[in-house]
């Protein structure tokens, strides 16, 4: 699967310093240390409706992960999936009448156009479900042989306990597992499993839904083992940043990483677990189940510069939680114009301070509102001059406009 043409990024003058994030896992900050390109994978969308802030929030935050290294000297390969087969896509074709195939592709496309106009950065490998399954099927066959699997029905199960690292990532005790399995995709009550927590790996061959042959019978893999094959096949084990939202924590990550050091013991499936806070509208957490979304398509169609999106979520640190508001958006444009009319100047302020200050607090845990007010400082020094005679750097603004794309992705 394709992924989104990328921008064009500036190059800075200076190298970053070595990058930081809050480990989920260790619940401290860990210094990233890439041997060879740094290796990110980010759990993708399953594209059964358009690009909410939610996402947006998670692909920016990560994507200042991506420039960071970047700006530290360091190559990244990046990769993230497409659940382009799972049951609220189906279920969701169903209800709208569509072929599932051809929403997934209608969806998967505007996601990526979305992308592009947020000048986040493409994915090296964009890896959909459909065409992963062969490696979905290769990483069951080696559970198997650790045994590690076994069957119900036509289903095929995991059990949480072959893996003795169970529960690192999340850090959860087994009560709290239990609470949030079932809202997630998981299905405790199931009889025949031997955990109540083990999870489907092969879900076997149902009437009416798409299904694949394997050597375990006809039918597709669930939905954890997919980025563990993708992740192991396009990263390998002991990568260095698992990404994604905070609801991925358990059960996805969680089970993620335990097939993944089933299928290759001896060896952490990623170095360090990074997690994107929840963004709300109108009081809850944005969902579909909800429908209380605010869709970035729908504000581009608006003609909402994508610039003023993003600098929304920039102003709001990647871990936390938070709730959107339109007073924001107008916000973040009326500051966009400003700052536009401080680049046009061309001198300024002296650019060497904020481009310290701007690498430092994105090698900080992605600390992107420390960021932004140190542009702040930098552009109400600039407007405060009294005329060109008195500013101390002639090429403050060009500095600068670079500083913005290559280190926040904001393009002005």
């Amino acid at each position: 699967m394709r992924a989104w043409t990328s921008p064009e990024v500036p190059s800075l003058p200076v190298t970053g310093p070595a990058v930081r994030v809050h480990d989920t896992a260790t619940g401290a900050l860990v210094e990233t240390r890439p041997e060879g390109p740094a290796r990110m994978y980010v759990c993708g969308i399953t594209p059964y409706d358009a690009t909410h802030m939610g996402h947006a929030a998670t692909y920016v935050a990560f994507d200042l992960l991506n420039r960071a290294w970047r700006n530290a000297g360091h190559e990244v390969t990046y990769v993230q999936n497409v659940t382009d087969v799972d049951d609220p896509l189906l279920e969701r074709a169903t209800r709208v009448g569509v072929d599932w195939a051809e929403l997934a592709l209608r969806e998967t496309q505007l996601f990526r156009d979305d992308m592009e106009a947020l000048r986040v950065l493409p994915p090296a490998h964009y890896v959909g479900a459909v065409e992963s399954i062969p490696l979905a099927v290769a990483v069951i066959e080696r559970l198997q042989a650790a045994g590690a699997i076994y069957q119900v029905d036509t289903d095929l199960y995991y059990s949480v306990t072959a893996d003795h690292a169970f529960g690192d990532v999340s850090g959860w005790d087994r009560d709290r597992m239990l609470e949030i399995f079932g809202e997630r995709g998981g299905d405790p009550d199931r009889e025949g499993k031997k955990d109540p927590l083990d999870c489907v790996v092969w879900r076997g061959e149902r009437e009416g839904e798409p299904s694949w042959p394997s050597p375990f019978g006809p039918g597709r893999p669930g939905w954890h083992v997919e980025c563990t094959a993708i992740a192991l096949e396009h990263l390998g084990a002991g990568f260095d940043v698992q990404g994604g939202g905070s609801d991925l924590v358990f059960p996805h990550h969680e089970m993620g990483a335990g097939h993944a050091q089933v299928a290759e013991p001896g060896v952490s499936f990623a170095r360090a677990y990074a997690h994107a806070g929840m963004v709300a509208y109108d009081g809850e957490k944005m969902s579909k189940s909800k429908g209380n979304l605010v869709f970035v398509s729908a504000l581009r169609r608006s003609e909402v510069d994508p610039m003023a999106i993003r600098l929304v979520l920039l102003r709001h640190h990647y871990r936390s939680d938070w709730e959107w508001t339109d007073d924001q958006l107008w916000d973040a444009v009326d500051t966009l114009a400003t700052w536009r009319r401080a680049l046009a100047l061309g001198a300024g302020a002296d650019s060497a301070p904020v481009v310290e200050r701007v690498l430092a607090a994105l090698a900080t845990d992605l600390d992107a509102p420390a960021a932004v007010q140190a542009v702040q400082d930098w552009v109400e020094a600039t407007l405060g001059t009294t005329g060109l005679a008195d500013t101390s750097d002639p090429d403050a603004a060009a500095t600068v406009h670079r500083l913005l794309d290559a280190a926040l992705g904001l393009s002005l």
